[in-house]
């Protein structure tokens, strides 16, 4: 996982990919994470965002060395003063497509009432919806079946965020039935094909500041 790689000199050399960020909430679906990024690693330039708990099922050191890993400690300990970059409002000015992989129950109603309490909400409270931007739920059947979510779903539908929807499986609970995580494959590929008509890499790429944390 690198640290300490500019974000402007890493799309300079490239500018003919899209940039990607890549989210993760606190599901255990996030041990996909680390397949996740590789996948789309192979297409574009990833940067990654992590919840406080979905480190619980990430292992940093296993992800792809070209891939920085930003987290709610990095939005505070990069800003010290009036003028410095403000994390998330980079992050989100350089990512040409977001992609919220697993996007849990908690995550999913704060993005849904419009919450911004850590550093992943932030970025999607400021995201511009002319730019893609896509979500994998990933939740226990009694929590997708449960009616707050249909109406949750409907509004992130609304903001513009598309789904990629949960797939029926044993859950890692035990439990058999819908809300388990599409698989980062498929993920992949449905966004590859929704933004095969776009045009990435014209723009200028911001100068995000590397993470704190150390490999």
């Amino acid at each position: 996982m690198a640290t300490s790689e500019p974000v402007q000199e890493s799309w300079e050399l490239e500018p003919s990919r899209p940039r990607v960020l890549l989210a993760a909430s606190g599901s255990v679906a996030a041990i996909k994470f680390e397949s996740l990024c590789r996948v789309f690693s192979e297409w574009a330039e990833v940067r990654a965002v992590a919840t406080k708990s979905s480190l619980h099922f990430i292992e940093r050191s296993s992800l792809p060395s070209d891939v920085i890993l930003y987290t709610d400690d990095d939005e505070w300990s990069t800003w010290t003063k009036i003028g410095d970059e403000v994390l998330h409002i980079e992050l989100r000015k350089w990512a040409d497509i977001m992609v919220i992989a697993p996007l849990s129950a908690n995550t999913l109603a704060k993005i849904a009432g419009g919450l911004c309490d850590n550093l992943l909400t932030c970025i999607v409270r400021a995201w511009d919806y002319k730019k893609p931007i896509f979500a994998a739920p990933a939740m226990n059947t009694f929590m997708w079946n449960n009616p707050f979510t249909a109406r949750h779903i409907e509004t992130i539908n609304q903001l513009g965020i598309s789904l990629v929807p949960p797939t029926t499986k044993r859950l890692a609970c035990g439990d058999y039935g819908n809300g388990a995580m599409a698989e980062p494959s498929q993920i992949h590929t449905t966004v590859r094909l929704a933004c095969k008509s776009h045009t990435f890499g014209t723009g200028n790429s911001p100068a995000i500041p590397s993470s704190s944390h150390p490999v």
